[in-house]
This record gives C-alpha cells, sequence and structure tokens, in this order.
C-alpha cells in the first residue's frame, strides 16, 4: 500500500471546516489632484512641528567654542568644516531676537535649506552681552548649541573662524538631500565597472 493510499484511508471520515466567503477589497483610488494635495498637507504638518524646546537651556560663556559631530562623519570632513574651508551657501543672523523666535527661525531656516540642498550654513547667535566678567551670558548661544543637536538635518558643527564671527557664529554641515546623494554616486561610478 502506496503513502497516497494510506492518507486517503485515515481521512476517510474528515469533513472540512466551514470557511466564510472572501470578500475582495477595493481600495479607493485617488485622483492625482487629490494625492497632490494629500502631499502638501503632510508636508506643511511636518514643517509645521517644531519639536524644539525654549526654556531650561543654560547660558555658556561667550568664548566657549561649540562643537559636535554625528557618528560616521568623516575627520577630514569635520576638520574642513571646523576651518571654515567649506563655502557658505545661507546665513541666518539672530542677533536682538527673543528666543521663541530664534527657535522657530532656526528650525525653519534648517528645513529650508535642507530642502534646497544647501550643504553649509552659518548661523550668527552672538556672543551675549557684555556683564561682568565670569558671568555666562550667551544665553542664544546655549540653545543654538542644544537645537542643533536635536534636529537630524544637522550632521556636525563648530564654532566659526574669527573672520566668520569667531565663538559668536557657528558652522553647521546639514546631510546631503536624495538629489546629492544620486549625484555623489553617478560621480563615483564613473569609469567603474558594475557586477
Amino acid at each position: 500500500m502506496s503513502d497516497e493510499d494510506l492518507f486517503a484511508e485515515e481521512m476517510a471520515g474528515v469533513t472540512p471546516l466551514g470557511r466564510e466567503a472572501r470578500v475582495r477589497l477595493v481600495k479607493e483610488r485617488l485622483s492625482e489632484d487629490q494625492q497632490r494635495e494629500r502631499r502638501q498637507a503632510a508636508e506643511r504638518e511636518e514643517l509645521a512641528v517644531n519639536p524644539l524646546i525654549d526654556e531650561g537651556v543654560a547660558p555658556l560663556d561667550a568664548w566657549h567654542v561649540l562643537e559636535f559631530k554625528r557618528p560616521g562623519i568623516q575627520n577630514g570632513v569635520y576638520r574642513k568644516l571646523r576651518l571654515g574651508r567649506y563655502q557658505v551657501d545661507a546665513r541666518l543672523d539672530l542677533h536682538r531676537l527673543l528666543v521663541k523666535q530664534a527657535k522657530e527661525e532656526v528650525f525653519s531656516f534648517i528645513a529650508e535649506a535642507e530642502r534646497l540642498g544647501l550643504r553649509t550654513v552659518l548661523i550668527v547667535h552672538g556672543k551675549g552681552q557684555s556683564k561682568a566678567q565670569g558671568e555666562q551670558t550667551a544665553v542664544l548661544k546655549g540653545y543654538v548649541n542644544h537645537w542643533l543637536k536635536e534636529l537630524d538635518a544637522v550632521q556636525a558643527f563648530h564654532s566659526a573662524q574669527p573672520q566668520h564671527g569667531g565663538t559668536g557664529a557657528i558652522y553647521v554641515l546639514l546631510r546631503k538631500n536624495a538629489e546629492q546623494k544620486r549625484a555623489n554616486r553617478l560621480q563615483y561610478l564613473k569609469g567603474r565597472v558594475q557586477d
């Protein structure tokens, strides 16, 4: 007797379980105008949500050098940023702004710079008001230091060179957008044989 015959003999009195009828789901297709409208609304909502805080950050010393680098940023790239060797694509001046105003300006400036594909920007935060020696008075500097670490688009930053504002300004390196990444890949693949 074969396996098939044995199986058929064992299953002789078995009845199949009942099954609910299948329902075919048809997704409603959105017109191109509706899709575009949804996409724009999502982009506006994304830009509108500002995660930056405007309270509780300690002021820094006017001469304190700010520095930050995310893991994966090459040392040579960071050194060039630190030395001011990258062309500054845009500049934001925060002098005379309140913390709440500066928060909105920094957030929208970084978002716009990333959207435009800018790579290196300069933010002038100032050194604070001159008070008695030893007091930490650079309020905006402390906030900018905190805010930039919170934004995913920021890959690295460092206090500027004297000709660009010294410790009263900061160079910011932003991540590449999709178009820049594609252009880089094409540039470095030229002449190489792909498997």
